[in-house]
Formats: C-alpha cells, sequence, structure tokens
C-alpha cells in the first residue's frame, strides 16, 4: 500500500512540476517529511536526486531547442556547487543524521519553503513582465549579470540552501535571475534555471549517497509516479490558468514552511 502511496506522490508533484515548472523539492520533501514521517536527512537527500533527475529530461531538451545560456548557468553554478561541496563537507563532519543537523535542516526547510512561497506569489503576479525576447545584438548584454560578484554570492547561497533542504533551485532560483539578469526574457530564465539545477541537485544528492542519506527504494518509486506525471502536467499546461495553480501553490509551500519552522 505505501508503495503505491509513494507512487501517487511521485505523480501529483511530477504534475505540479509540469503544470508550472515549480514544486519538486519545494513539494516532495514537506510530503515525504509530514505524510510518511521521512526522515528529514533521508527526505532531503532522496529528493536532491529526485530532482536531478526530473529536471535531467527537460534540460535536454531545452539544450536542444538552444535555449540555455550557458554563460548564465557557468555564473550560477560557480557560485551553487562549491557552496554545495562545503555544505556536504560540514555534514560529513557532524554527521548528517544528527539531533542537531536534523533540527537546523527542519528549521532552514521551513525558511526555505516560505521564501519559495514568496517568490513563486511574485512570479504568478510579475511573471508576465519580463521581455518576450532579446533584440539583436543584444544576446551577450541580457546574459550578463549587474554585477560580476552576484551571481557568485547568490549561487552561493542558494547551492547552500538546496544542500541543506532540497529547496531553492526552483522559484526562488527563477526570482534570483529575473533580478539579476533583467533583460534575459522570461523562457530563457527558466531554462538557464532548470540547467543550473541539474549539477547542483546531482552533485549535492550523490553527496548526501555518499552520506547514507538517500533510500534507493523510495526514490525509484518517487521516479515512477513523476515522469508520467511531467508528462501529463506539460500537456495540460496550456489548459489551466498557470497564475491561479501559482497562488495556490504558494498558500500551500507558506503552510508546510510555517508548519516546519514551529516544530
Amino acid at each position: 500500500m505505501h508503495d503505491l502511496a509513494f507512487i501517487f506522490a511521485g505523480f501529483f508533484v511530477g504534475l505540479v512540476v509540469g503544470f508550472t515548472g515549480v514544486g519538486g523539492g519545494s513539494l516532495m520533501t514537506p510530503i515525504l517529511i509530514f505524510f510518511f514521517d521521512i526522515k528529514p536527512y533521508l527526505a532531503v537527500g532522496t529528493d536532491l536526486l529526485f530532482a536531478a533527475f526530473t529536471k535531467m529530461g527537460g534540460s535536454i531538451k531545452l539544450a536542444r531547442s538552444r535555449v540555455v545560456d550557458w554563460r548564465v548557468v557557468m555564473h550560477l553554478s560557480a557560485g551553487s556547487i562549491p557552496a554545495a561541496l562545503i555544505t556536504l563537507f560540514v555534514l560529513s563532519q557532524v554527521g548528517a543524521a544528527s539531533a542537531h543537523v536534523q533540527a537546523l535542516m527542519t528549521s532552514t526547510l521551513g525558511a526555505a519553503l516560505l521564501l519559495t512561497a514568496a517568490a513563486t506569489l511574485y512570479k504568478a503576479l510579475r511573471g508576465k513582465a519580463a521581455p518576450a525576447t532579446v533584440a539583436s545584438g543584444q544576446e551577450r548584454l541580457a546574459a550578463t549579470p549587474r554585477h560580476w560578484s552576484l551571481p557568485l554570492l547568490f549561487g552561493a547561497v542558494i547551492g547552500t540552501l538546496v544542500t541543506l533542504t532540497s529547496v531553492g533551485a526552483g522559484a526562488v532560483g527563477v526570482t534570483v535571475l529575473m533580478l539579476l539578469y533583467p533583460m534575459l526574457p522570461l523562457p530563457r530564465i527558466v531554462a538557464a534555471d532548470i540547467a543550473y539545477a541539474v549539477p547542483l541537485t546531482l552533485v549535492a544528492g550523490l553527496g548526501h549517497a555518499s552520506l547514507g542519506s538517500v533510500d534507493w527504494p523510495l526514490l525509484a518509486k518517487l521516479l515512477a509516479g513523476s515522469l508520467p506525471g511531467i508528462w501529463v502536467g506539460s500537456h495540460l499546461m496550456s489548459r489551466v490558468p498557470e497564475r491561479v495553480i501559482r497562488a495556490l501553490l504558494s498558500v500551500l509551500l507558506a503552510y508546510a514552511g510555517a508548519k516546519l519552522i514551529a516544530l
């Protein structure tokens, strides 16, 4: 019975990701903790690889469509991946399953969910404000940040957040990119966010696996549900009001975040 419940949970999260591009780590980790009573360190580690595999297909598709700005991906990865490795090293020293780390993960996850809820609501209200295309000859300028250090700084913050909580590479990442690259069209912002999230979640997930923080059978069940869910969600995307879904999702994430902080 539990097996079917895990598959259904994967399908539900995949459906939301297919609809909005947001919700992988933001939804899966609290679902595993609240509904299945999975320990936070196992939920985070398993969800990181879940996110890496679910976003890998989308990243390959976007790369083939030539909508990924690899300079933007490199800028963020230069900050996020070293930060993830440093965070993993600290976890290996103090013990990912220790009571103090579990408490830190839970409270940080709650804060990350509240941040994601705010970012998701911002996208629902202001998501259409970004330019649709880049003027001819302005491609390089559009992929240039407000300051060279900002992607490194924000990338490091997101890398630490993702490694500790598995949350932050979706709605938070998109919102950061919208602020750092105001001339970049929204489709390219989303594409860059998905592309850089793959190596980040893969590095963080494999690091957690080396610490024993990944439940491999659980991962297989979640993926068995999520991959069809993403396919269905992406095909229904045009028939459902995206802003309504994002607004409802932000309320759900805010509730989960507040509940985690109150634990």
